[in-house]
């Protein structure tokens, strides 16, 4: 059992709570056993961390766990997790334009997942997809989708390129849902939406009509977009 804060791996795991060194380990870590089972299913889990010496796992003190923590619910078991993103071809693509708060970024991976939207590129400047937030919103469907973290304009000029039709979700922009072979969606910033450079080598836009609020979550927007060309 390690009991010391000094030991080499433990400062390590600790350090994995900060983007910068997930970052520069590429690693990361999960909470739970439902996402450490999805870890592992997808060949990314490298070791589980747990105080219950009953568990098949590395154990710590229990003092050395409650460092470990990063949310209200306390975890026993903590999976430390390589990043694995392996590349898929989809002909439905997810583009994600500054999203800043790595809960709705977690809920839209989620959603991605669920309505075959697994090709999900976003801006240099949303939140870490490994953040534990971003991990616990998505319910584990990170696992599912090819994340791609590059300039928009960049990736969105190659979709075109290869036959994709670009759409902007805005509010206060008329368009309709409509079928298309090969389709990228692109959803913007909380307060700001899409940026004038994306709006502006986008092929249309699409609203999703509501009544007595003027737009919605970008997250709920997002997952209503997705269903609807689901059913198309």
């Amino acid at each position: 059992m390690i009991t010391s804060k000094q030991n080499a791996s433990f400062k390590l795991w600790v350090k994995l709570k900060l983007k910068k060194y997930r970052d520069m380990h590429d690693m990361f870590l999960v909470y739970g056993e439902h996402q450490i089972s999805k870890a592992k299913e997808k060949g990314a889990l490298l070791e589980v961390l747990s105080s219950n010496e009953a568990l098949e796992a590395t154990h710590l003190s229990k003092p050395l766990m409650d460092e470990l923590q990063q949310a209200e619910t306390y975890f026993d078991q903590v999976g430390v997790c390589k990043k694995v993103n392996t590349t898929i071809e989809s002909n439905q693509v997810l583009i994600l334009d500054d999203i800043q708060d790595p809960d709705n970024l977690g809920a839209l991976i989620r959603s991605a997942a669920a309505f075959n939207f697994l090709h999900i590129i976003i801006s240099h400047r949303s939140a870490d997809a490994y953040n534990e937030k971003t991990i616990r919103a998505s319910k584990g469907s990170l696992f599912d989708v090819y994340l791609e973290r590059r300039p928009l304009v960049d990736a969105v000029i190659a979709l075109k390129h290869k036959g994709y039709h670009v759409l902007c979700a805005d509010a206060h922009q008329q368009g309709h849902i409509k079928k298309y072979e090969k389709i990228a969606l692109i959803l913007g910033n909380e307060g700001h939406g899409i940026s004038d450079d994306l709006k502006s080598i986008s092929d249309d836009f699409v609203t999703i009509e509501t009544q007595h609020v003027e737009s919605l979550n970008v997250s709920v927007a997002g997952a209503i977009l997705m269903y609807e060309w689901r059913k198309l």
